[in-house]
């Protein structure tokens, strides 16, 4: 397949809201060594797409500019040394950036085929939140069979992966959410107990539930917020795991002293830092640990909205409002 000289694409013309945002013309990008060109189909929207618009997550040293982690398609070309896909093959994958466009580069260690029955709306849901969440919770956190962890922010499109992922691998899970509709989606979905953080204490409910143990790991996107109360509710041993700052990134007059009297782990981390070996390894057990749960329908993609990639404004005013449950998804074509 001969691909065109330009595309459309998202272009920021600035930094600030969604209005920043406009479908611009430029060119298809040539895919560099060990990368594959993607013809997208689909690209999810997520949380560090809002917040490079916003300006306070810029892309890595040579990554593109252009917004997008994710996205589904078809493969169109492949740059030198790749080996394991061919041209046609059907693929989602992690972006450095870049995603937001008709065409897309990416490494092909952080693409994987589509799972089966997955069309490009379904597999263009996963990759962001799958290795976020692999990495995250199972990888650093070590979350284990009989363990019990705490989902902050059940309903979104991380929350309601790590629901299904830390239920499927025999954990027990409680979740938050900001509504009653919300809260029953998590338990749709597996969690044991769903913690409206509106009109509860997710400290007492927590104790409540374990019988004053508190639990094991925390998968945490508030922050700042959170952290104090994070430490009171980890048991002995456990893991707090930061993935984002929606609360702030700025504690101040904290009581640190449970880390040292429950002997706690705080760690933390964001995916589009890390190296192309660390992709490549978290995409190699998704691979091998996930897709099969996918592919057995014991896990699928929660999908709020589907919209067309004209409407980029748009979803990204859905994704602050924080009124959806689950991903939102560009479609292009």
């Amino acid at each position: 397949m001969v691909s065109p000289k330009s595309m459309r694409f998202v272009e920021l013309k600035g930094h600030g809201g969604p209005e920043v945002m406009a479908v611009a013309t430029g060119p298809v990008p040539e895919p560099a060594k060990g990368d594959i060109l993607v013809r997208v189909e689909a690209a999810g929207v997520n949380r560090p797409d809002v917040a490079q618009r916003q300006g306070a997550y810029p892309p890595p040293p040579g990554a593109s500019p252009v917004l997008g982690l994710e996205i589904a398609g078809e493969v169109v070309a492949l740059g030198e040394g790749v080996s394991g896909f061919e041209i046609g093959d059907h693929v989602c994958a992690l972006a450095n950036g870049g995603g937001y466009a008709e065409y897309c580069t990416v490494p092909a260690s952080q693409a994987l085929p589509y799972p089966k029955g997955y069309d490009a709306v379904k597999a263009a849901a996963l990759p962001e939140t799958f290795f976020t969440v692999w990495a995250n919770l199972f990888q650093m956190a070590g979350l284990t069979e009989r363990e019990t962890v705490l989902i902050h922010g059940g309903s979104s499109g991380i929350g309601t992966t790590a629901i299904q992922l830390a239920k499927s691998f025999g954990a027990t899970v409680y979740a938050t959410a900001g509504s009653a509709e919300k809260c029953a989606a998590c338990m749709d979905l597996g969690a044991q107990r769903a913690i409206n953080y509106k009109t509860e204490d997710f400290v007492e409910i927590v104790k409540e539930e374990t019988a004053g143990k508190g639990v094991d790991i925390i998968l945490d996107m508030v922050g700042a917020a959170y952290f104090e109360r994070n430490l009171k509710a980890l048991a002995k041993d456990g893991c707090l795991s930061i993935i984002a700052f929606l609360g702030g990134s700025t504690a101040d007059k904290v009581d640190l002293r449970p880390i040292m009297v429950k002997r706690l782990t705080v760690t933390g981390s964001t995916m589009r830092p890390r190296s192309g070996q660390e992709k490549q390894a978290i995409r190699d057990e998704l691979l091998s640990e996930v897709w099969p749960l996918l592919e057995a329908g014991d896990v699928a993609p929660v999908i709020h909205a589907v919209m067309p990639f004209e409407e980029v404004v748009e979803a990204h005013r859905l994704m602050e409002s924080s009124a959806h449950i689950g991903k939102i998804v560009l479609k292009l074509g």
